[in-house]
């Protein structure tokens, strides 16, 4: 298995700059074992079946991005990963240039002091506030982090404010959207359960994972960044009594997927979970959980793109990405979708 073999050629005009309008308008390519189907959002109820259950990851992302000043220099940091105790894991523009000690000042009375610079390019800064306090603090100073093929040469823009949070997002922590997620609407919710069709919630904090690309030449030797997650014991029972009644379980997102995995036992038995995982998944990887998944077009040579091939098949998604280019999906946060069957179920 190589890097190489997840790579294919998206020309940059398939790159989505504005989500679709209405979000459930936004077109989805159902992937099943013997076709394809090219369809809309909005047919998501047709799609499934009365019984089937949702798992959406209601994480919200936060202004996790801030300019700030150590001394004349200007600094760029953005937040990704909570260390506990006001404390942050960050990445830094420039890193090089900061020290133990140092202070980056972000706004009057909003500053952070530098602990540590850590091997792999993180800094660890202190803003010695509670959580609350730090995050009534990033709305007020703070930008969302768009990942960086969305083009908005002074940041994310007050349209993004809305754009890039799902109608599920209630539990701050994520530096980037569950992108799944952000074709749900209130409309389509009603439509879903006017289906039969029931939804429960998990919590992943989207970080640093989603955007680095792999760059060694085998996958196996990429080192997945730790996300923070959780796995409520009212949403794991509704999970195991679904599998247990035979009726399908669907992860909306491949991070909704990772923290079932995560909380599954080897038998599939789903677990509460609150932690930290970092579960990188390759072709070869047994699933235990979901049966379909419903997730956005990922970015060639990435972890997400070598998730979705090791659920529906190599062959299968070459074959998804290419009618897909071809056909003039879109790509990427606010991009288009696709409904996958995993491979190998009846």
């Amino acid at each position: 298995m190589k890097t190489s073999d997840f790579d294919f050629v998206l020309p940059p005009d398939r790159i989505a700059e504005r989500p679709a309008e209405p979000r459930e308008a936004a077109r989805l390519l159902a992937v099943g074992r013997e076709r394809l189907d090219d369809r809309r959002v909005e047919d998501l109820p047709e799609l499934l079946a009365s019984g089937d259950l949702l798992i959406v990851n209601d994480t919200r992302v936060i202004p996790a991005r801030l300019y700030g000043r150590r001394g004349q220099a200007r600094v760029e940091v953005t937040l990704h990963r909570s260390a506990g105790g006001g404390r942050w894991r960050a990445l830094a523009r420039p890193a090089k240039r900061l020290h133990p000690g140092d202070v980056i000042h972000f706004a009057e009375g909003f500053l952070a002091l530098v602990v540590a610079r850590e091997e792999d390019g993180d800094v660890l800064l202190d803003f010695d506030r509670d959580d609350a306090a730090l995050m009534a603090a990033l709305e007020r100073h703070g930008r969302l982090p768009l990942p960086p093929y969305i083009v908005r040469p002074e940041g994310a823009d007050p349209r993004d404010a809305t754009d890039y949070q799902t109608v599920f997002a209630r539990t701050a922590g994520a530096i980037a959207a569950p992108t799944a997620g952000l074709h749900f609407t209130p409309e389509l919710l009603v439509r879903l359960g006017q289906r039969g069709i029931a939804i429960t919630r998990a919590t992943l904090h989207v970080g640093l994972g989603t955007f680095l690309p792999v760059k060694v030449e085998d996958p196996r030797e990429h080192r997945m960044h730790a996300e923070i997650g959780a796995l409520t014991a009212e949403s794991a029972d509704m999970i195991n009594a679904a599998r247990g009644q035979g009726r399908r379980v669907i992860a909306v997102g491949t991070t909704a997927l990772r923290l079932l995995e995560a909380a599954a036992a080897p038998d599939g038995e789903v677990q509460p979970f609150s932690g930290e995982t970092n579960l990188f998944i390759l072709p070869g990887y047994r699933f235990r959980t979901a049966h379909r998944l419903l997730t956005n077009f990922h970015l060639p040579r990435s972890t997400l793109f070598m998730l979705v091939s090791a659920f529906a098949g190599v062959g299968r998604m070459r074959e998804a990405y290419a009618h897909a280019i071809a056909g003039g999906y879109r790509f990427y946060s606010y991009g288009d979708c696709c409904l996958l069957d995993r491979m190998g179920d009846p």
